[in-house]
C-alpha cells in the first residue's frame, strides 16, 4: 500500500480501498457529534485548489532547511537514546512522511538502514497491536521508536502512553511509549526538532503527501479480531501526488544542514525543558472564554487547525497576532470557507482551530 518507495516504509494496514466509506462533511459532523467514532468512515478527500498547491510549493520553499534541521535534531535525539538497533513505528497518516525523513537521515548520518513500518494509532480506540506483535516478530531484538508528524493538545500521546501500558501487560513486553516528533507545541512529546508552532508542508495536503494513503479506519463490519487497522489507497489521485517530492525536498537539505548541526544541538539542548504539557492550559482558557462544552472541539497548533478548516466545519479560527504572517495557508482556506477569524494572543500556539458544535443548532 502506498505511493512511496518500498525501502522507504512498509504500511501494516488492511486495504479497504474498495470499500464505501467516506461521507461528505456535514454527514460526518453529525455523526462524530452524535455518538459514531470517527474511525468508522472517512471524509470525502479534499482537494485543493491551485492556489492552495501554490501556497504548499512556496511554504515548502520557505522552510524546507528548516523542516530539515528539526528532522536532523529529532533524529540524533532518537540515536543518542536508544542507538541505531531500532525500529521506526510512525502513526499513520500524519508520522508517516517524518519517519520517511527520519529513516533517510540515520541512513545517510550513519550508514545504517534501519526498518520503518507506518501503523494505526486512534484515539479512545488504542493502537493496532496486530501490527505491533507483526513488528515484533520481525524485529525481536530491534527497540520500536514511535514517529508522529506533530503534537497538539497531546490526545495521540496520551493514547499512546495508554495503549503501551496495556500492551506491555498484555503481551509481557517492554515497549516504551516515548514518543519523537518533528514539533512539540503543546509541550507533551520525548524527543523533538522544535516547538515553535510553524507550518509544516506536509500538514497542508492530505493523502497527496502521505503516500496516497487515507486515515486510518477500525470498522468492525470491515476489520476482524485478527486483521491490521484499515486504510485506503486512493490510486486515482497517482497524477496529483507529492508524497515522494516533499521528502526528496527536505532529504535535498541535509547535507547543509550537517555544518551547522552542534550548534543547533547545542541550543536545543540550552533552551529544553521537559514536557509540561503547557499546551493544555492554552486549551483550558480557550475552553472557558469561548464557552465551549468538550474541549474535542478545540484543535491546536497549525496543524490540527489546517485538518479542522479541510475536514470538519469550522465555528471560528483563532489567530495568534504575533505569527499571522506566517499562516497564509490558514488564512486562505478560512476565506475559501467564509470562516470567521479571530485575533487570541493568549495561547501557545500560532492558531487553533474551533469546530461547531453541531447540537447547538439543534
Amino acid at each position: 500500500m502506498g505511493s512511496y518507495p518500498e525501502q522507504d516504509v512498509t504500511f501494516l494496514l488492511k486495504d479497504l480501498s474498495e470499500a464505501n466509506l467516506e461521507k461528505d462533511t456535514n454527514e460526518r459532523e453529525d455523526a462524530i457529534q452524535s455518538g459514531v467514532h470517527y474511525s468508522e468512515m472517512l471524509p470525502v478527500e479534499y482537494k485543493p485548489s491551485d492556489q492552495y498547491i501554490q501556497l504548499f510549493y512556496e511554504s515548502l520553499e520557505q522552510t524546507k532547511k528548516k523542516v530539515a534541521i528539526a528532522v536532523a535534531l529529532v533524529s540524533e535525539q532518537v540515536v543518542q537514546k536508544n542507538g541505531l538497533n531500532i525500529v521506526l513505528c510512525s502513526l499513520a497518516r500524519a508520522g508517516t512522511p517524518i519517519g520517511v525523513l527520519i529513516k533517510r537521515y540515520i541512513h545517510q548520518m550513519y550508514g545504517k538502514v534501519v526498518p520503518h513500518f507506518s501503523i494505526s494509532i486512534i484515539r479512545d480506540k488504542g493502537i493496532d497491536e496486530n501490527a505491533l506483535n507483526y513488528i515484533l516478530s520481525q524485529h525481536p531484538e530491534e527497540n520500536i521508536v514511535f514517529v508522529d508528524g506533530w503534537t497538539g493538545k497531546g490526545a495521540i500521546t496520551r493514547e499512546l502512553e495508554r495503549s503501551i501500558l496495556a500492551f506491555n501487560h498484555k503481551y509481557n513486553q517492554q515497549l516504551s511509549s516515548e514518543l519523537a516528533v518533528l514539533a512539540d507545541p503543546g509541550y507533551c512529546a520525548s524527543y523533538y526538532g522544535t516547538r515553535e508552532d510553524f507550518l509544516i508542508p506536509s500538514a497542508c495536503l492530505n493523502s497527496t503527501v502521505s503516500g496516497l494513503v487515507s486515515r486510518t479506519v477500525l470498522n468492525s463490519s470491515l476489520i476482524g479480531p485478527n486483521d491490521f487497522h484499515g486504510a485506503k489507497f486512493y490510486s486515482e489521485l497517482m497524477d496529483e501526488d507529492l508524497s515522494n517530492f516533499y521528502v526528496d525536498s527536505i532529504t535535498s537539505e541535509f547535507p547543509d544542514v550537517l555544518p551547522d548541526l552542534e550548534k543547533h544541538i547545542s541550543s536545543i539542548r540550552e533552551s529544553h525543558v521537559e514536557a509540561d504539557w503547557r499546551g493544555l492550559k492554552s486549551i483550558e482558557s480557550i475552553q472557558k472564554k469561548f464557552s465551549i462544552s468538550n474541549t474535542h472541539y478545540i484543535k491546536p497548533g497549525v496543524g490540527e487547525t489546517t485538518r479542522v478548516l479541510l475536514r470538519r466545519i469550522p465555528w471560528k479560527i483563532l489567530i495568534n497576532p504575533a505569527e499571522k504572517q506566517n499562516l497564509d495557508h490558514i488564512l486562505l482556506l478560512a476565506e475559501e470557507r467564509n470562516v470567521p477569524v479571530e485575533e487570541y494572543a493568549d495561547m501557545s500556539y500560532s492558531c487553533c482551530g474551533l469546530i461547531k458544535q453541531v447540537e447547538q443548532d439543534s
